[in-house]
């Protein structure tokens, strides 16, 4: 077991076959362990070529993808690579392969030869970490889109991963799903410290994250927690780029004199922050 847990991109360039200009294009980053690092990007900036390089799907045109140690590049160590990065695809039903929910937790444990012995409290585990145990003998088709996303962060679970990397995880479901989901991923972060790189175009799921990085046109564009990014408005949407719209409010009442705070990212804040400048006078 190799200690180095870090995800690297050093100079990292990809390109297709059929396109001329790379969809990656000298790239580098350090995702530091534990860390939930969300990626924003319109469609087409590189943010899903990002995902599939880390989990080596995808092998750099140029320069080097680490992932917990391991080069992407040597061929030798793609199971190892994939024992430790899982990646979550943004339609569940791409992922599930048995007919019942158990045996495809069990499935990746299986590919990598673990005994039955040790495979049972592992399954056991993962749907436990998922709140799924109770469905453990049920059919996946049976289950919502949320459920089913959470049956595939299982199957990943099991495999003791010290990376998750998902990719529009939560793209084809409803609010309730979308929330069920980035739950259970951020409750891993917290309690198991497994590293998130999480791809998004949902904003409000980005401020929750300890760092966002922008993609566009294949290069990281800006860099720094969600406070910092956001609060640069007019570059995200020169990017094409919404922001929280807490934090979008915020900047439209700041340019009319109001002196809120910047990094502004939701609700509460918003709320904490007006009743900080307008504080309610007792009635008398």
């Amino acid at each position: 077991m190799r200690s180095d847990t870090r995800v690297q991109l050093n100079d990292v360039s990809y390109s297709y076959e059929e396109q001329a200009a790379p969809a990656l294009s000298d790239v580098s980053a350090v995702i530091q362990p534990g860390e939930f690092v969300a990626v924003l990007g319109h469609n087409g900036s590189g943010k899903s070529t990002m995902a599939k390089l880390l989990n080596a799907l995808y092998i750099p045109t140029e320069g080097n993808v680490l992932v917990c140690g391991y080069n992407t590049r040597e061929e030798k160590y793609v199971w190892e690579i994939r024992q430790r990065a899982g990646m979550i695809f943004q339609n569940p039903d791409n992922q599930i392969v048995a007919t019942v929910v158990k045996e495809d937790v069990a499935f990746g444990l299986e590919n990598l030869g673990v005994s039955t012995e040790d495979m049972l409290p592992r399954i056991e585990s993962a749907l436990s970490a998922v709140r799924m145990s109770k469905y453990a003998d049920k059919a996946p088709h049976l289950l919502s889109g949320g459920q089913k996303q959470r049956v595939a962060i299982a199957g990943i679970l099991a495999m003791e991963p010290s990376v998750i990397i998902a990719d529009e995880a939560t793209a084809m479901l409803d609010p309730s799903g979308r929330k069920e989901v980035l739950e259970t991923i951020r409750t891993l972060n917290r309690q198991k410290g497994i590293t998130v790189v999480w791809i998004t175009h949902f904003m409000e799921e980005a401020a929750l994250a300890d760092r966002v990085l922008v993609v566009t046109d294949g290069k990281i564009r800006l860099s720094g927690t969600p406070a910092e990014v956001f609060d640069r408005v007019d570059e995200m949407r020169e990017m094409h780029l919404d922001v929280p719209h807490m934090t979008a409010l915020a900047g439209e009442l700041r340019a009319e004199g109001m002196p809120l705070k910047p990094g502004i990212l939701t609700v509460d804040e918003f709320v904490e922050e007006v009743e900080r400048l307008c504080p309610l006078k007792s009635a008398t």
